[in-house]
């Protein structure tokens, strides 16, 4: 069994790791290199960077913080916010980073994962889909949530896959904040429907809700954020009641 990763994600928002509930109500939660730096020495797996205005403000995503966090820590990272072009890829790429990130832009041009799979290679390309359930139904949301679309959750994501997405992010906007735990049945759904690794966002709480995501939907890795940057969660000692659990990680 390949081993499970433990993600936590900075949310950056004017150079600052932020961290809010349902999207909303953002408050700060440290300089993201050091937060960085400080995960790295933990043993996390790898890390993800959002620049959660980037798309909303329409601008790109900060070069400087790319560069100062590959300087910094030894494990992967995936950078997202703003990529709306093949360049804006490359120059993140060349900046340090190791996969990048799209969400809206894909949405708007699905082209774009095919040409920047064609470009760099799947296993470069995360594909971030956010959810939210609506009248019995789950359908993707873009610009950090705020607008809702017509697309079945379940529809896009695999069409991601099939236009070369080497890996899902899928954040539950229902459980995003909450800290009641991982939408399993969601996860569980999807991940039974792709064959690429699909990551899971959006409610972590405690150490059990990372034991109940891994064996109740089998995803490939876990992220979360507040529960990270506020010490409530220790990366060690989650790896460690993982293997208890009889989960296989790094």
């Amino acid at each position: 069994m390949l081993a499970k990763r433990i993600i936590p994600c900075l949310d950056v928002k004017d150079g600052r790791t932020v961290k809010g509930v349902n999207f909303v109500d953002l408050r700060d939660a440290g300089d993201p290199v050091e937060l960085a730096w400080q995960y790295s020495q933990q043993g996390a797996d790898e890390l993800v960077f959002l620049d959660i205005t980037a798309t909303h403000e329409g601008r790109k995503t900060t070069i400087d913080l790319v560069k100062s966090v590959a300087k910094q820590v030894n494990i992967p990272f995936t950078i997202g916010g703003g990529i709306n072009e093949l360049r804006d890829a490359e120059i993140l790429l060349n900046s340090g980073a190791d996969k990048i990130s799209i969400n809206s832009a894909a949405v708007r041009n699905p082209q774009l994962i095919d040409d920047l799979s064609k470009a760099f290679g799947s296993q470069f390309v995360v594909v971030a889909v956010d959810t939210r359930f609506v009248e019995g139904a789950n359908y993707v949301h873009l610009r950090g949530g705020r607008e809702k679309t017509d697309i079945h959750t379940e529809e896009w994501i695999k069409e991601a896959e099939s236009r070369g997405a080497g890996e899902i992010l899928l954040t539950s906007m229902d459980h995003d904040g909450t800290k009641n735990g991982f939408d399993n049945p969601l996860l569980g759904c999807i991940n039974q429907l792709i064959h690429i690794p699909l990551i899971a966002s959006g409610g972590a709480g405690n150490e059990q809700h990372f034991v109940d995501v891994f064996q109740q939907s089998n995803v490939d890795a876990a992220l979360a954020a507040s529960v990270f940057h506020y010490g409530e969660i220790l990366i060690p000692e989650l790896k460690e009641r993982l293997r208890a659990e009889g989960i296989a990680v790094r």
